[in-house]
């Protein structure tokens, strides 16, 4: 029979093998349904772009960042290894996998505190589940020697796995407490099923620093969990919630810092989401696939042409930084747009932004 250690290390491996295998080919998404206008004579000098963003309480040198993945064994300790010295090659933040296993098995700190020791001078974010206390929270920020600590909500997740929370009633109040007790900006983010309204609404009441709408369209971990079920799963949960689009466009003018992730296959993916009203933008399935197949210096060639080419599309929109993009005009098409129309939001205005 076995033990809470070997069960984790179990889950953990699985996450890794099954989220990797989501990526082998990429699928259609809302942003293909994002269309910025191209104006000609606006095009800009790529020479006078500049990466870096500055929000309410982040200030980051690019607009990009490594989404929260995995740790807490030594294979995935491994994985961290790479990820943080991309990292620290490239000048991107990096968020670890969830760090709940901290407080369970102390002999998982290495796999998670590897991220600071490969990269001494980064911006790194710690994660964790909404259910651990403030004291757990500021101890994990404390191992990683964190600048900020993402708080994951992900109800949908933790409903199809087996070994998952099945009550969710007390996590506003919880997330309070952490917000007012772990000592760094706390960042709430879905895994993959996306954000509402007026979720972020509540969020940014509790004091949450940004928010990560974290969309459905990238990982799916409702799938990942169904696989790993043994009773023939919850298949029909696949693709549950709202993509990062539908989150950015809901969440508009909720005056808090936005964040992005969920399904970003390209430089012009990113581009799109920060004209939507993104900060910044994380990627984490993309990149994990990009390691394990490639290995490490194809991943941090990769992160670098990826800021390359989103200053280069910057270049063609006129933006000098990535929150000029936010008066880029866009065509929202298709589904986005019906979404729009559902949700009660003009998609026609973001057509017209410029005044071009």
């Amino acid at each position: 029979m076995t033990g809470p250690a070997e069960r984790d290390a179990t889950r953990k491996a699985d996450h890794v093998r099954l989220a990797s295998a989501q990526h082998a080919e990429p699928l259609p998404h809302d942003f293909d349904h994002v269309r910025p206008m191209n104006h000609p004579l606006s095009a800009g000098n790529r020479a006078a772009v500049d990466l870096a963003v500055h929000g309410r309480v982040l200030a980051w040198p690019v607009p990009l960042y490594i989404n929260a993945m995995t740790g807490g064994t030594e294979h995935t300790g491994t994985i961290n290894r790479a990820l943080a010295r991309a990292a620290r090659e490239t000048g991107v933040p990096i968020a670890s996998g969830s760090t709940g296993i901290l407080h369970r098995e102390p002999a998982a700190v290495p796999s998670f505190r590897i991220l600071r020791e490969e990269n001494p001078d980064g911006f790194v974010l710690a994660n964790i589940n909404a259910n651990l206390s403030p004291e757990q929270a500021r101890r994990s920020v404390e191992i990683l020697e964190a600048d900020a600590l993402q708080v994951h909500l992900n109800p949908a997740q933790e409903i199809v796995m087996p070994e998952g929370d099945r009550d969710f009633t007390r996590w506003a109040d919880n997330l309070a407490a952490i917000v007012e007790g772990v000592g760094v900006p706390v960042i709430a983010k879905e895994v993959g099923a996306g954000m509402s309204r007026g979720t972020v609404t509540a969020l940014r009441a509790l004091g949450v620093a940004a928010v990560d709408v974290s969309g459905r369209g990238g990982t799916d971990f409702t799938a990942i969990e169904s696989d790993r079920r043994t009773d023939g799963g919850m298949p029909y949960l696949a693709h549950w919630g709202q993509s990062a689009v539908e989150g950015l466009l809901d969440a508009a003018g909720t005056d808090v810092d936005l964040l992005a992730s969920g399904g970003l296959r390209h430089p012009l993916d990113a581009v799109r989401a920060l004209a939507l009203g993104a900060l910044a933008v994380g990627v984490a399935g993309g990149f994990l696939r990009t390691l394990l197949t490639d290995g490490e210096p194809a991943l941090i060639a990769r992160i670098e042409t990826w800021l390359s080419q989103i200053g280069d599309i910057m270049t063609l929109l006129g933006a000098r930084t990535p929150a000029e993009l936010r008066g880029t005009d866009l065509l929202l098409t298709g589904p986005v747009r019906e979404f729009c129309e559902l949700r009660g939001i003009d998609a026609g205005a973001y057509a017209r932004r410029s005044g071009r």
